[in-house]
This record gives C-alpha cells, sequence and structure tokens, in this order.
C-alpha cells in the first residue's frame, strides 16, 4: 500500500479512506465472487482503480464502494462467460468436439485411433463385429433399427451390447497401457 499511497491524487482523506474501506472492500468481494470463478483480488483491484478514476471521494464512500463492487463483480462475470481460449478446440452444445481441421496430428491421431478401433471390433467373437458397426454407423440407427437389421429382438439387444463392449474393453486393454483404476473395474 505505501507504493500505492506514493502514486495517489492529490485529494485530502483518501490514504485514510484507502484504510478505512479495505476490510469492507475484501467483504463485499469476497462475497460477490465466491463461487462465480472471478478472483476476489482482481474485484478488489478494479474497484480501488475505480475510485481513482472517480477523482473525487464519494458522500457515502460505503454505499459507494458496494455499488462498485457489484457493478465490477457483473462485468467481470460477463467477460468470464465471453472468454474462449484459442488453446483448446471449440466446444458446441452437449460436449460435441468441433475439429477445424488445421492440425495434421490431430487428424492423423483420430484415424490411426479409429483405424485401431475397427480392427479391434472386427477380431470380436461371435454376432459383436455386427452389432459393434451397426452402433459406431455414422446413420445412427436407433435400437429397433439395429434390431431389425441383425434380426434379433430389441430387448436382447442392450445385454448383447453390454457383453460385447466388455470383450472389447479387455482386447484394446491388453493391446494399450490401461489408465490408473477409477472406481469399480470388472
Amino acid at each position: 500500500m505505501d507504493l500505492l499511497k506514493a502514486d495517489l491524487p492529490d485529494l485530502p482523506g483518501l490514504p485514510d479512506l484507502f484504510e478505512k474501506l479495505r476490510p469492507l472492500l475484501s467483504a463485499e468481494a469476497a462475497a460477490e465472487t465466491a463461487g462465480t470463478g472471478v478472483d476476489a483480488a482482481d474485484l478488489e483491484q478494479a474497484v480501488w482503480v475505480r475510485l481513482l478514476e472517480h477523482r473525487r471521494i464519494p458522500a457515502e464512500p460505503a454505499d459507494w464502494l458496494r455499488r462498485a463492487v457489484r457493478g465490477e463483480a457483473r462485468r467481470a462475470r460477463r467477460r468470464a462467460r465471453r472468454e474462449v481460449p484459442y488453446d483448446r478446440p471449440s466446444v458446441q452444445g452437449a460436449g460435441t468436439r468441433t475439429s477445424t481441421g488445421t492440425e495434421p496430428e490431430d487428424a492423423l491421431l483420430h484415424g490411426e485411433e479409429n483405424r485401431a478401433l475397427r480392427s479391434a471390433v472386427a477380431r470380436l467373437p461371435g454376432r459383436c463385429p455386427e452389432l459393434m458397426r451397426a452402433l459406431l454407423s455414422p446413420r445412427d440407427l436407433t435400437y429397433r433399427e439395429i434390431a431389425g437389421e441383425l434380426g434379433i429382438s430389441q430387448g436382447s439387444l442392450g445385454p448383447v451390447r453390454s457383453r460385447c463392449l466388455g470383450c472389447l474393453r479387455r482386447m484394446l486393454a491388453v493391446e494399450v497401457a490401461a489408465p490408473a483404476l477409477r472406481g469399480m473395474e470388472r
């Protein structure tokens, strides 16, 4: 605060006002930023800057400070909602990632993953390859359509799918280094 006092505009009583309002500002900023992802220290700093830009001491400093904190918090939350990180792929809707196609490494890895998955699906036993190909189909078939294509009842589709996914999981666990165990494993 000593550095700040040296750079203050020549307003009588301003340093005392800073000392008097500091606890109130800290409490108000902490209350406004709880659970919003906005840093309370950043909010405090923005309010101090706003006070210095105001160029006069407000008639009711505590009321002014509360209004300033709420206004700066609204601005910070709006800014946080609009921010889009540049180093990540964009996200659309409910977790669907969109590919910009600008990274050749990503396209290559995605293609290799698809080939590895399709190769493992082809090695599955019984009716599993047919079922998994239908589930992975870009046509986005319903259970009724898949059951009709495979000639099995719609009710047995879920248990067969579960067994096939278990086989696929075990096959891929042998081929790919398994991640650390999380939760229950079958």
